[in-house]
């Protein structure tokens, strides 16, 4: 039987990514500050707050991986302001509408999934590779994950392999002229920065990694995840910024 994924670890995992982007506010600021309306940051982290909040209310129970999405995006949907909020908001909106299988999802099903979101993602907001956004960590990481299965690889096999993925395309946005958004105001200008959804994205596979590579559910002293523990988050030029 291939091995599964709960629901409580894909809690989990959404719970850790939101720490990590409340932790990363100001670094994920400094990159939109560069070609941007220096605001990804703060956004970001208002709806990862309101979306934590929400993951932790006792109050809220979750049926299936599908419910679980849907309420994530409708989160994002209403509190992150600019861009972000309709994209990252469509990626976990079009991610509920692919097969699940309820409280439960193995390998396949949870690349269908990544799958579904990028689809919806790029439909919303008609961006793609080397566009010089989130798209260019994403979608590779997506493929990473699609190439893993094909191989009958392990979870941790193929999400360390969508981490890897998803940083060398948001390490490749540093090279690239951005085609989208504000930053394409700024033509060859933009070239020299590292994109901010790209990075916001990678964090999303690195924890990831952190969550789902074990079978065993991520918590600190037994209950709820707490803060993501500080760490290297690659920026421009290959440099790395400490969290410490």
């Amino acid at each position: 039987m291939a091995q599964e994924i709960t629901l409580g670890q894909l809690r989990n995992w959404l719970i850790l990514y939101a720490d990590r982007i409340i932790a990363e506010e100001e670094q994920l600021t400094r990159l939109d500050t560069a070609i941007g309306d220096a605001d990804h940051g703060v956004n970001m982290r208002r709806g990862m707050e309101k979306v934590r909040e929400r993951l932790l209310d006792p109050e809220n129970h979750y049926a299936d991986v599908g419910t679980l999405f849907r309420s994530v995006a409708m989160t994002l949907i209403s509190a992150v302001g600019g861009a972000a909020g309709p994209l990252y908001g469509t990626f976990f909106l079009r991610a509920a509408t692919s097969p699940n299988s309820g409280s439960r999802v193995d390998l396949s099903q949870f690349t269908r999934m990544l799958r579904f979101g990028l689809d919806g993602l790029q439909q919303r907001g008609k961006a793609y590779v080397d566009d010089k956004t989130m798209v260019d960590a994403i979608q590779p990481a997506v493929e990473a994950m699609e190439a893993a299965l094909a191989s009958q690889q392990s979870w941790a096999v193929a999400l360390a392999a969508a981490k890897q993925a998803a940083r060398l395309g948001m390490e490749h946005t540093i090279e690239i002229r951005a085609n989208k958004g504000r930053a394409s105001y700024l033509g060859d200008r933009s070239i020299g920065h590292q994109d901010p959804g790209a990075t916001s994205a990678y964090l999303l596979f690195e924890t990831a990694v952190a969550a789902l590579s074990t079978s065993a559910p991520l918590k600190v002293n037994g209950q709820e995840p707490a803060a993501a523990s500080p760490r290297s988050v690659p920026t421009q030029a290959g440099k790395q910024k400490n969290t410490d």
